[in-house]
């Protein structure tokens, strides 16, 4: 077996265990955020930082959902974590954007945050801060889940079924289930273009 092989596979039965119901949930609390005239904020580290990025594009553009992610704006993002520290910049960000009951917050992340273990606190303070605001939380997450999987309203866990690559099933995944989301018919507003072309 190849390693080609070997990693499609693992990526066919993982799909196969995530729980399509939790990604449902998603969906329609998103849905409800939107339809309110709520906004959503994305937050990621890492590789799921530039997911986050991408996701901003897909929801604005397919979902006509105001979705923003603070690491678009690189001169904020470096001055907060430059005056403040690392662990406050996201959730800085959020009250700077004025964060409300109305809004929603995305998180995607292989572990989810951990005050405990003390790793992704920028993620667990934002969503201290969420929780406060009664803002609505969701997640794509791996591992157990962590601090978003505690708070969230909704959360899709991608199983950690292979222990030698939690972190690229976790992230390539994710991608996999924000397209989904973006393409659900509770979120899909606008036709993608190739599709849409003949």
């Amino acid at each position: 077996m190849t390693f080609s092989d070997e990693y499609l596979k693992e990526s066919i039965k993982i799909l196969s265990l995530i729980n399509q119901d939790d990604i449902e949930q998603v969906a329609i609390k998103l849905a409800k955020v939107r339809d309110r005239g709520g906004r959503l904020f994305i937050l990621g580290v890492g590789g799921s930082a530039g997911t986050a990025s991408h996701a901003v594009n897909d929801f604005r553009k397919i979902c006509c959902f105001e979705t923003y992610t603070p690491t678009d704006n690189v001169s904020e993002l470096t001055a907060r974590v430059n005056d403040d520290g690392w662990d406050t910049s996201y959730s800085a960000w959020l009250e700077g954007s004025k964060l409300n009951v109305n809004d929603g917050v995305l998180v995607l992340s292989v572990g989810g945050g951990s005050q405990a273990k003390n790793v992704s606190m920028n993620l667990v303070k934002s969503l201290e801060l969420a929780k406060t605001m009664q803002a609505t939380i969701v997640g794509v997450i791996g591992k157990d889940g962590g601090y978003t999987k505690q708070v969230a309203n909704a959360c899709v866990i991608i199983p950690p079924v292979f222990s030698d690559r939690i972190t690229p099933h976790t992230e390539g995944l994710a991608s996999v289930i924000l397209h989904l989301l973006v393409s659900h018919p509770a979120l899909k507003v606008t036709a993608t273009k190739w599709e849409s072309t003949k």
